[in-house]
């Protein structure tokens, strides 16, 4: 499989070092502003900045190459690139997190929201601590949890910083030199709390799950996500 590398720093060069591991060829390293034949690629992997993250994605789509996408802090034109996808019959997978540990961690707050909605006396709360150098703020995994919550509680909205209240979810973002990603999600009582919680122990994880993903979508044509990927119902 021919990949090409959109963003070549620090997670793009784990993408790559899991990539060879598993007998694909790189093809293209594009920086921010390099210009490039797309079509040499077989399928991209998008791990750029916000403001490069939609016209990456676009010039996949516009050219039929497949592309998995990772950048967080661009989904104000999320639905633009899906619609892009569909008219162009291209095939597109954005995760917050590709981490397969995540992606259960995901499922894993979904239900444990499910069967604490109608306890009224829980406050809920989420942390998320990353590595300075991240841009966004909470991270794009935070923003997946609490909605994960809001879809299955009476939540309506989370909220960076701030206190827990009946429609809100704080988010706080704490940024620790060399962190790759922990977040937690707390529901305190007075009486007791329950705390769930996935640290990952370096960038290995989000890199084998965004070349996974990569392997998975070739020959496909659509919009998926990690659930797709993983078989998860």
């Amino acid at each position: 499989m021919k990949i090409a590398l959109l963003g070549y720093g620090r997670m793009g060069k784990e993408i790559e070092k899991i990539a060879l591991s598993r007998g694909h060829e790189i093809v293209i390293r594009k920086d921010v502003d390099d210009k490039i034949d797309i079509t040499l690629a077989d399928v991209a992997i998008d791990f750029s900045v916000p403001s490069s993250a939609f016209n990456n994605i676009t010039n996949c789509i516009n050219n039929n190459v497949p592309v998995i996408s990772g950048t967080t802090g661009w989904l104000d034109k999320y639905d633009e690139a899906v619609a892009l996808c569909k008219e162009k019959n291209s095939a597109f997978i954005y995760a917050s997190n590709y981490s397969l540990g995540v992606n259960i961690f995901f499922e894993l707050n979904k239900q444990l929201a499910k069967m604490m909605s109608s306890l009224e006396d829980y406050n809920i709360s989420m942390e998320e601590i990353h590595h300075t150098k991240k841009l966004d703020a909470p991270s794009g995994t935070a923003i997946t949890l609490a909605e994960g919550i809001i879809e299955n509680s009476s939540k309506k909205d989370w909220e960076l910083g701030g206190k827990a209240s009946e429609e809100n979810i704080p988010i706080v973002a704490t940024r620790t030199p060399d962190v790759p990603g922990t977040h937690t999600v707390w529901y305190d009582s007075e009486v007791d709390s329950i705390e769930i919680k996935h640290t990952a122990h370096s960038r290995k994880g989000f890199a084998l799950g965004a070349v996974v993903a990569a392997e998975w979508i070739i020959g496909k044509n659509g919009v998926f996500s990690m659930k797709d990927v993983l078989n998860i119902s």
